[in-house]
């Protein structure tokens, strides 16, 4: 009970936002991990942590049975759910995976902006553990559980100020990771015509060519960026 208590208390204490120039410099780092290509084929597993929750809950949300997720070590995922093959339910459920890490990124943004750092931290903690029982296969639960491991320590661990780097960073990882991801589709897809990409198979229900759904996602990642940047005062 104590436990719950200290962990509680973690989640609801507000911290002082961080000076400006450390805000700075970790969103500077935060976008050199997305763009330095090395880290970024490690860090890029974390955004498809993302992608496939994002499918896995809306898929649930529209009634769909989520029969399991799979995490690879190519950084691909899949999310196997049971329903209509076609109709509103699929649709929704195929859009949501890209624009999820940027919607995340969103709402992580909110709750710095009110002090919410730790509380951050260990809704992200959440949300991996109930993630955790959906996956299908090791190299998936390896992925995740390492993840959350991270998490937890800087979370249990850190110090005040580590914890507000790191939330921060997090969030901006996010929100740029995502364009990224949306970015390297299109490059994807106009190398390989006729891929099974989520936009393709957008096109395929909704006879709307692939590249308006790339343009829906980064529509909305953009968007994400831009209110996340006034949340959080960069703007």
């Amino acid at each position: 009970m104590d436990v719950l208590i200290d962990i509680w208390q973690r989640m609801t204490t507000t911290h002082a936002a961080l000076e400006p120039l450390a805000a700075w410099l970790t969103v500077g780092g935060a976008a050199l991990i997305v763009l330095f290509p090395p880290v970024w084929r490690l860090a890029r597993h974390a955004v498809t942590i993302v992608h496939e929750g994002g499918h896995g809950v809306v898929a649930v949300l529209c009634g769909r049975r989520l029969g399991g997720i799979r995490l690879h070590s190519d950084t691909s995922g899949l999310t196997v759910s049971r329903g209509r093959p076609n109709g509103p339910g699929m649709i929704f459920t195929l859009l949501a995976g890209y624009p999820a890490a940027g919607l995340l990124g969103l709402g992580a943004a909110w709750l710095l902006s009110r002090g919410y750092d730790v509380g951050l931290l260990w809704a992200l903690l959440a949300a991996l553990a109930l993630l955790l029982v959906q996956i299908r296969n090791w190299f998936g639960l390896w992925s995740v559980a390492v993840t959350g491991a991270v998490v937890f320590g800087i979370s249990w661990f850190g110090s005040p100020q580590a914890q507000g780097v790191f939330a921060l960073l997090i969030t901006a990882f996010l929100l740029f990771g995502a364009l990224r991801t949306s970015l390297e589709l299109q490059q994807s897809r106009s190398r390989r015509p006729g891929s099974s990409s989520d936009a393709d198979q957008l096109a395929g229900l909704t006879h709307i060519p692939g590249i308006f759904w790339v343009g829906v996602f980064l529509a909305v990642q953009l968007t994400c960026v831009a209110l996340s940047a006034r949340l959080l005062g960069f703007v």
